[in-house]
């Protein structure tokens, strides 16, 4: 019997430092994906034209109080960290009305860029995403180096967008 427990904490184990490998990896925890995305002003970009530039991607929802709450929060970082070739992009959710979005983006005047996930490709290619927010960090070279479901640790994310924007001008 005990044997059987050993082997069992040893696989748990070795299946929790293989996990944990992954999700702390430099190169991060995979690809971000292909994916045509449609702003408020009907002007359709692809995440890849971000290539060479960090990326914060966020599923929010207007009816989402921990989203609402992070906007502060997200246009400090947008004011801080876009002159140095950082972007965000924040995409509502499939089930959020169109002209609730709109109306919340020009009463916020929200400076980054909004899109609309209006047949959910977005979440899907993201992993089906449901819950909001939902945040990915997208390195320079297109790697997901950071997934957050919840409220953002801003402290540790501006910390992470420093490094990036460093290792990348010093690169330069």
């Amino acid at each position: 019997m005990k044997t059987k427990d050993t082997l069992i904490a040893a696989t748990a184990a070795a299946i929790i430092g293989l996990l944990a490998f992954v999700w702390l990896s430099p190169a991060g925890i995979g690809e971000a994906p292909e994916l045509k995305l449609y702003p408020l002003d009907n002007r359709p970009l692809t995440l890849q034209q971000f290539q060479g530039k960090p990326v914060l991607v966020t599923f929010w929802a207007t009816s989402c109080t921990g989203c609402i709450k992070e906007i502060p929060h997200l246009i400090e970082l947008r004011n801080k960290f876009t002159p140095r070739g950082f972007e965000i992009i924040a995409i509502a959710m499939k089930y959020d009305p169109p002209s609730h979005v709109t109306e919340l983006v020009k009463r916020r005047q929200l400076p980054y860029i909004v899109t609309m996930d209006i047949d959910g490709s977005a979440s899907r290619a993201f992993g089906d995403i449901q819950l909001t927010p939902t945040s990915f960090l997208i390195s320079a070279e297109g790697r997901i180096v950071m997934k957050k479901i919840g409220d953002l640790d801003m402290d540790s994310l501006k910390t992470k967008i420093e490094t990036m924007l460093s290792t990348k001008q010093a690169a330069l």
